[in-house]
């Protein structure tokens, strides 16, 4: 189930740290709406390498689109693994 606090709880920001762990973010709402949530450092860390592993894989989409995809040899030879 979601930590969500309001805002105002950051009064007492140790209190409200301490309920941060992995996988367990805290929301924070203004007004009875989402405004921020505080992520475990290694939550967030996880979270930019899969947007980078996903910026990744969709160039090489793109890039097997436009410019044509290789064969499994073709690969095999560049990596010098052919014939194995």
């Amino acid at each position: 189930m979601p930590n969500i606090k309001p805002i105002s709880d950051l009064r007492n920001y140790n209190d409200v740290l301490h309920d941060v762990a992995v996988g367990e973010p805290v929301f924070l709402t203004k007004n009875g709406r989402g405004k921020y949530a505080i992520l475990d450092m290694a939550d967030y860390e996880k979270t930019q390498a899969t947007l980078r592993l996903m910026s990744e894989l969709a160039k090489g989409r793109k890039s097997g689109e436009t410019e044509g995809w290789l064969t499994l040899e073709a690969v095999e030879e560049q990596l010098g693994i052919a014939g194995e």
